[in-house]
């Protein structure tokens, strides 16, 4: 069964570059690049993914584009865009043309204002993404999640799709106030979600735990998930490398593929792939040139 990591990342390590990485995150301070990745998919059973955004850096998308140009396992990228700029609109122009293109992201959960993502700047951004047929990721956590419902209801028809699902407090194992949001957000059928981002939400700082405890800490708020989203509007993504400060690739798709293993079999084609590739409009690369590598 075919199964898209629907969430990843690269990048060529430059310390001024990534200031959101923080203590015990020293083994992300290297180089992560395509063919590292390739290796990890091949033994854990993914034949592609999409590959998001890691800077608040316009140069970031357009290494991005070039990295899957090359990389026919990457079947699109989720890029950034400065929405506070006045040109926006033809910045996303410029690009949007690209079929790797399929998306756009901003930082919402580290803008200090929880409510950020109506501001006038974002909303803006936000619209002229929808108009050059971009997607956006939602990167939010429990406090955002009613500003980002206020969003979706100004833009009824554009997609959205909620990274990490929302980041809820798991190591602690609280549900409220993130499962009500995630509810109330999710009535919407424009708005979709990931289940990706697990582990590192699900351990406190110096602990470490099995691939089973993660699971137990995990599974609750896949559950609310699925109540909220159903299996038509779930993809699987693994944050690699983020996700390697507490487990390993194949570990951390595991985990979402052993919640996603008690669906229906169409359910499961959906979830692990089939979701994604709508959502994004992804394309199927593999009878593309020799150009680049699989």
């Amino acid at each position: 069964m075919d199964v898209i990591d629907a969430h990843q990342h690269f990048w060529a390590y430059r310390p001024d570059h990534y200031p959101w990485m923080g203590p015990g995150q020293d083994g992300l301070r290297r180089d992560h690049l395509p063919e590292e990745l390739q290796m990890l998919m091949a033994q854990a059973g993914v034949a592609g993914t999409v590959a998001v955004q890691a800077r608040q850096m316009e140069v970031e998308t357009e290494w991005l584009l070039g990295l899957a140009r090359q990389h026919r396992f990457v079947r699109g990228v989720v890029g950034w865009f400065d929405f506070t700029a006045p040109d926006v609109e033809a910045r996303m122009e410029r690009l949007a043309d690209d079929p790797l293109l399929v998306g756009a992201r901003e930082l919402i959960h580290d803008m200090p204002d929880p409510d950020y993502a109506v501001s006038r700047d974002h909303v803006r951004g936000v619209r002229a993404a929808a108009r050059y047929g971009l997607t956006y990721d939602l990167l939010l956590k429990p406090p955002h999640l009613p500003a980002a419902t206020r969003l979706v209801d100004l833009l009824p028809d554009q997609r959205f799709v909620v990274d990490h699902i929302a980041k809820p407090p798991m190591a602690t194992g609280e549900l409220e106030p993130w499962a009500s949001g995630v509810r109330e957000l999710a009535r919407r059928p424009n708005v979709w979600c990931k289940l990706s981002g697990l582990v590192t939400e699900a351990v406190k700082p110096g602990e470490s735990l099995t691939v089973d405890e993660l699971y137990a800490r995990v599974e609750p708020y896949l559950e609310v998930c699925l109540e909220a989203f159903g299996a038509g509007r779930l993809m699987v993504g693994s944050d690699w490398p983020v996700c390697t400060v507490v487990a390993g690739y194949g570990e951390t798709m595991g985990i979402a593929r052993r919640f996603v293993g008690r669906f229906s079999e169409d359910e499961q084609r959906a979830v692990l792939a089939g979701n994604c590739v709508a959502f994004y409009g992804l394309v199927d690369r593999s009878e593309e040139g020799t150009g680049g590598t699989s």
